[in-house]
């Protein structure tokens, strides 16, 4: 089978945490084995890891008890870890032909220098989604960002295509700004319905029914905008010019704690941004 179609090797997973209990399972359904699972942390960890090592048919292990005969090997810490756990490993196998990658988005393949020194040859492997607690999502067509020396980012592809996702290169100097853009992806869209949220009670609408009626536009919203782009989707009072009635939602939202400053934000963005009529006069509303 091709290599998008199937994956071999053995890949060795650094941490047990929602990352991790995502890409293990797909990376063995692609046909790699996965040994070990490897706890860089407290007890707690371990317990993680040997739930996640039953599921996929791999031995867990302490980071200071690890023998790594892995080929790959794939750090899936936070950010503030993944040079405390490569450290905890540098002794843990000889690195010399193996490659090492962690799932940063901020962070390049520098972040595992320490085994880059050894002989590792090392990548940074982002996949351009989101992983919360309670959920898997697939990882079918997803975008993985990939930076690092020659091999690993080969290895790294492979491993993606094997996926079915979707690699792309991105320059260690633009690490920093593809996060960004993937926080206003998700993490800043979630702080927005959050926010929605709580100017629907200004409406005397609890949270839990607003999230449901809310469901509906943001679907047909995220429809129109993979169709029609941005412009082509952008409805409501600022396209059609109607300042009455932006003047009336500045004001009530006087009364719901940093909703009118969201508001104002991406209001302003809206005029730069997006089509809209009256923009002189929305933009002095908009600034008192």
């Amino acid at each position: 089978m091709s290599a998008r179609l199937s994956g071999t090797g053995r890949i060795a997973i650094v941490g047990a945490g929602n990352l991790a209990r995502t890409l293990a399972p797909a990376l063995r359904a692609a046909g790699y084995e996965i040994d070990p699972i490897i706890s860089p942390g407290k007890a707690g960890s371990l317990q993680r890891a040997r739930a996640l090592g039953r599921e996929v048919g791999a031995s867990a292990v302490a980071a200071d008890r690890a023998e790594l005969r892995a080929e790959i090997i794939w750090f899936c810490v936070p950010d503030r870890e993944i040079l405390r756990a490569a450290e905890s490993l540098a002794e843990a196998a000889n690195w010399k032909g193996k490659v090492a990658l962690h799932s940063s988005g901020a962070l390049t393949s520098d972040e595992l220098a320490v085994l880059r020194c050894r002989g590792a040859s090392v990548a940074s492997v982002h996949p351009l989604m989101t992983f919360v607690r309670g959920s898997r999502p697939p990882l079918e067509a997803v975008p993985f960002a990939i930076e690092g020396s020659r091999k690993a980012v080969t290895s790294a592809r492979s491993i993606v295509l094997a996926l079915h996702g979707r690699p792309f290169i991105v320059r260690k100097q633009q690490k920093v700004a593809y996060h960004a853009w993937g926080m206003f992806a998700s993490p800043l869209f979630t702080a927005l319905l959050a926010a929605s949220e709580r100017v629907a009670g200004a409406a005397r609408i609890n949270r839990r029914f607003a999230r449901e009626r809310m469901l509906p536009i943001l679907g047909q919203t995220l429809a129109n905008y993979a169709r029609l782009g941005a412009p082509g989707s952008f409805s409501g009072p600022i396209v059609r010019g109607d300042i009455e009635t932006v003047k009336k939602h500045l004001s009530v939202l006087r009364g719901v704690p940093g909703a009118r400053e969201v508001y104002v934000a991406l209001a302003r963005v809206a005029l730069r941004d997006l089509p809209a009529k009256n923009r002189v006069a929305l933009e002095k509303i908009l600034k008192r």
